[in-house]
């Protein structure tokens, strides 16, 4: 996996827990899996790029910050 992808993948790690959400809530509002988010978060698969943009969007994360 990119250096890139990990740093992503770590800043909605983080973010998830400032704003104090559990897996299986976060997941329940993007309408996945807690396992699948688990293994996004967990660096064991790559989001699509539809799955990041949800992510961003239900943690008020924008874009630009997340991927920059």
């Amino acid at each position: 996996m990119e250096r890139e992808t990990e740093k992503i993948l770590e800043k909605i790690r983080q973010k998830r827990l400032e704003k104090k959400l559990s897996l299986l809530s976060l997941a329940n509002d993007l309408c996945i899996s807690h396992s699948h988010l688990y293994y996004i978060e967990s660096k064991r698969v790559i989001p699509s790029i539809d799955v990041i943009v949800k992510i961003a969007k239900v943690l008020n994360f924008p874009l630009r910050d997340l991927l920059g």
